[in-house]
């Protein structure tokens, strides 16, 4: 690999030599330019010279893209020739599941690396794997302490050209940088690295204690279930407040939650080619890319995020995201039979509870009528409808191209008041209105 990386090197810089060499003595093996004899003469000597410099001054344009194009190449070519983190031999490839870490200029990405080390339990099932954008060089430098004591990888994304958006989209550029770089680092871990699946935190997350147990358990389920292409460590309506003491809990979700999050390889070759430019989360959310797919999710969270600051402003931290709850409790899931999320398992026992469900208004949930019931089941009828019932309640009232936060088959399960919450459709719901926003 390296013989072949120095041979396209080599043909490049040879080619940008020769190129110049041929330039050179094109301009310099030009006709002497006699004295003019008239003023046509004279004209004639200046309109040449004018096309000359015209010359000059292209090539050497051309001379600094190829330049430019040159560089690029070389740092792709070495980002993603350098190989993975080594494996151990008793591990089969497959059984591996690197964690890819997105960095940028956090210098707190300690916090989340501690973490990641400190409940890991084996290095060689779960390679740690930070990628950075940006360029900043304190970060780097805290990660390379990592690298360093704990055999951390580092990749960083080589492209680092800023991107021109006209006026209105100027403010966005943010989430233009983090879809470029989601891209490249994917393409490293599934097409350079050609691992099986990856599970992708960012650098403002902390972890619970059975974060690789949950992962670990799940992982076979992603395998064997086409219905399935992703497993999420996040919960939308994981709020301390609205969330039973189960931690055990999983459910089949319609909505991509993100937030650590596992997907295998097989998904990166079906969505890599066409990633979006910007705002890829909402992209994988529209029905184009999810095709009736689910993910697993957690009742409680193994993920929590204490990045306040970041592309967003803080949107949605002060007032939802530093309420979610952090699971504590560590669960045996590798030790749990998670067969009842089979698709067609689940779907019919999720059905029939929820429509068993004794029916309830908001305004009797929210005085806690009715206290001798354990669940109850509050019916929406349109976009309206959820909307208003999901803010007296205090779950999430947006859609993402038709779903609600956290649902399958437009419930959204929570907890109220110490009372199992269905809010959904009739049962006579089909599918999700994209319309809804």
């Amino acid at each position: 690999m390296r013989l072949k990386r120095r041979y396209l090197i080599t043909v490049i810089v040879g080619c940008f030599v020769s190129w110049n060499l041929l330039t050179y003595y094109m301009l310099t093996s030009k006709q002497p330019i006699k004295e003019p004899q008239t003023v046509k003469d004279q004209q004639q000597i200046e309109t040449k010279l004018s096309q000359l410099e015209r010359e000059i001054t292209n090539q050497l344009k051309n001379n600094e893209d190829l330049l430019k194009d040159l560089k690029h190449l070389k740092n792709d070519i070495s980002s993603a020739t350098s190989p993975p983190p080594e494996l151990h031999e008793d591990i089969p490839k497959d059984d591996v599941l690197p964690i890819l870490m997105f960095a940028c200029n956090r210098v707190t990405v300690s916090r989340s690396l501690d973490q990641l080390l400190k409940y890991r339990p084996s290095a060689e099932k779960f390679p740690i794997i930070v990628t950075q954008d940006c360029g900043h060089q304190p970060t780097a430098t805290v990660i390379k302490q990592y690298v360093e004591k704990h055999g951390v990888k580092h990749i960083q994304q080589p492209d680092l050209r800023e991107i021109s958006l006209p006026w209105p989209q100027r403010k966005f550029v943010g989430y233009y940088k983090i879809a470029r770089h989601y891209k490249w680092a994917l393409n490293q871990i599934f097409l350079a690295f050609n691992y099986s699946a990856v599970i992708i935190v960012e650098d403002d997350l902390d972890i619970s204690p059975d974060f690789y147990e949950y992962f670990s358990a799940t992982y076979p389920l992603l395998k064997e279930d086409p219905h399935l292409w992703c497993v999420s460590a996040w919960n939308d309506n994981g709020k301390a407040n609205l969330v039973s003491d189960e931690p055990e809990l999983l459910y089949r979700s319609d909505f991509f939650p993100g937030l650590g999050w596992m997907i295998e390889r097989s998904l990166w070759l079906e969505l890599g080619p066409k990633w979006p430019e910007t705002f890829w989360d909402d992209w994988m959310r529209h029905p184009g890319q999810r095709q009736g797919r689910e993910c697993i999710r957690p009742e409680i969270c193994r993920t929590s995020t204490f990045g306040k600051k970041g592309v967003s402003n803080g949107l949605f931290y002060e007032k939802h995201l530093k309420y979610i709850k952090l699971n504590e409790k560590s669960v045996p899931f590798t030790k749990i039979d998670l067969s009842y999320l089979k698709k067609e398992t689940y779907d019919k026992n999720f059905v029939k509870k929820v429509y068993d469900a004794p029916l309830m208004t908001v305004t009797e949930v929210v005085l806690a009528a009715k206290p001798e019931l354990p669940a109850a089941r509050v019916q929406y009828n349109n976009k309206n409808d959820f909307k208003a019932a999901a803010k007296k309640l205090g779950i999430m009232d947006d859609y993402k191209a038709g779903v609600p936060r956290s649902a399958y088959r437009g419930v959204v399960s929570f907890v109220f008041r110490g009372r199992r919450i269905y809010l959904a459709p009739p049962q006579t719901w089909k599918a999700y209105d994209p319309t809804w926003s």
